[in-house]
């Protein structure tokens, strides 16, 4: 049994993915602070700091599976980091020469914190790919149901026609504008981080900013302008774009949940014999991806205000807000793969019963959802407030009656006035009032394409 159910052999994957597990994992993070180290070693042998073999000693021993592992674990129990276990074990297995220069400049938090933007970098691009996936299949369904009329829903209620493929784009549309904003953040996110004791970088002289540059360069990564040992803005931001990330797909899996419903019935979650099943119940098929979408959702969202309240960081080391970090970076990180996982399982097997959804247009409401067509209609000879009047008051007695709008139009003595029973034809189909449904899943569509 495990605490969190990402980490779980049962669990795991309804809640994250493998891949994003390993990257979090114990080994792969050990391997990013010796990934560091190893960098910084060959910054500062390139800059004649020190020899250019003990950087070569330091780099061949810089491999997860030379350390000694029950040791980094009781070292960090004792010290609170593994920082100063991994330096001992580099020294130990590089040598004694090399074991003078290892982590030269550098302290705890530098390491730490550089080797959790590598791994946020490698989390960024498996959301990015897996993002970009979801919104081109979302893209294809908008073009394949392009012109598929549909009942909109206002307040769970019908409201005016619009089409299954302008729904699919208004899931779609938000993953391209978070494409854009991890392009943008990544420029603020993805840099190195190297102060020394309290951020001064003094213990390395005039050379202190030059080996910055060097060890940024080593990994690839942005040059900040100064240390950002309790400047934490770009952590909580990442966190709060995986939050609007999740919004964004909270929202696509609430809109399949209750487009499922058994009164509505017009998509489905793709189907495979048990999925979803109930252990009473032999006819259901719950919106099992669906659920597990919402559920990591409301679980990032509960993390993103830790990261907020983490920013008040005292003076030059932090005295608590920067280790709560670690109980919410991995976890958002995972809990967002996973929804993204369902969220493009869904999206990619959708069963889309265009059929019911006619019906339900037509039949749902007794045809109460072509009212402001019909009002539209009569504003030409009413004015609009007086049309939406009359139409309201004619929709009421339908209601009462039990009828249906064209009956309770045709009957009314003052419609007839205006509109005769023929007349009524146009207003009252769906298919002639979709507005620029059609233009706007073209919009979203061509964007989407562009994305890479």
């Amino acid at each position: 049994m495990t605490v969190n159910p990402v980490d779980s052999e049962i669990f795991g994957d309804l809640y994250s993915t493998a891949e994003m597990r390993a990257l979090f994992a114990d080994r792969t993070q050990l391997q990013f602070m010796l990934d560091v180290e190893s960098a910084l070693a060959r910054a500062q042998a390139k800059l004649g700091l020190i020899p250019a073999h003990v950087a070569e000693a330091v780099a061949s021993a810089a491999r997860v599976e030379n350390l000694n592992l029950e040791q980094v674990a009781a070292s960090t129990r004792k010290v609170g980091y593994p920082v100063a276990a991994i330096v001992a074990e580099l020294g130990r297995i590089a040598g004694a020469e090399a074991a003078r220069f290892v982590h030269m400049g550098a302290t705890t938090q530098d390491i730490l914190d550089t080797a959790l933007v590598l791994q946020m970098r490698q989390g960024l691009k498996l959301l990015r790919t897996d993002i970009i996936g979801l919104a081109k299949s979302l893209a294809e369904l908008a073009t394949r149901f392009r012109d598929t009329p549909i009942a909109g829903r206002t307040h769970l209620q019908h409201a005016v026609p619009i089409t299954f493929g302008l729904k699919c784009a208004v899931w779609a549309a938000p993953l391209a504008t978070h494409v854009e904003r991890l392009d943008q953040a990544a420029k603020r996110v993805l840099v190195v981080q190297f102060g020394g004791a309290a951020g001064t970088l003094a213990s390395l002289g005039a050379e202190g900013l030059a080996v910055t540059v060097a060890l940024a360069a080593e990994l690839d990564l942005g040059v900040p302008d100064l240390p950002w040992h309790t400047t934490r803005d770009t952590l909580a931001e990442t966190v709060a774009l995986l939050g609007l990330i999740c919004g964004s797909l909270a929202k696509f899996a609430l809109d399949v949940s209750l487009l499922m419903q058994t009164e509505v019935a017009e998509v489905f979650e793709p189907h495979e014999a048990g999925r979803g099943s109930s252990s009473t119940m032999p006819q259901k098929r719950n919106p099992i991806a669906a659920e597990y979408i919402l559920a990591s959702a409301k679980g990032v969202h509960a993390l993103v205000p830790l990261m907020l309240a983490a920013m008040a960081q005292d003076h030059e080391r932090a005295t608590g807000p920067w280790q709560s970090e670690a109980l919410a970076i991995p976890q958002c990180f995972a809990l967002t793969a996973g929804a993204l996982n369902h969220a493009r399982a869904i999206a990619d097997g959708l069963k889309v019963d265009s059929a019911r959804m006619r019906r339900n247009l037509n039949a749902g409401d007794l045809g109460l959802i072509m009212s402001e067509a019909v009002a539209t209609h009569l504003s030409q000879k009413l004015g609009n407030a007086e049309a939406h009047l009359a139409v309201a008051r004619v929709c009421d007695r339908a209601i009462a009656g039990n009828r249906t709008l064209r009956e309770a139009l045709t009957d009314d003595a003052e419609i007839r006035k205006h509109i005769t029973a023929p007349e009524l034809d146009r207003p009252m189909d769906p298919t002639a009032y979709l507005g620029s449904a059609g233009t706007f899943v073209d919009r979203v569509v061509a964007r989407i394409a562009r994305l890479s």
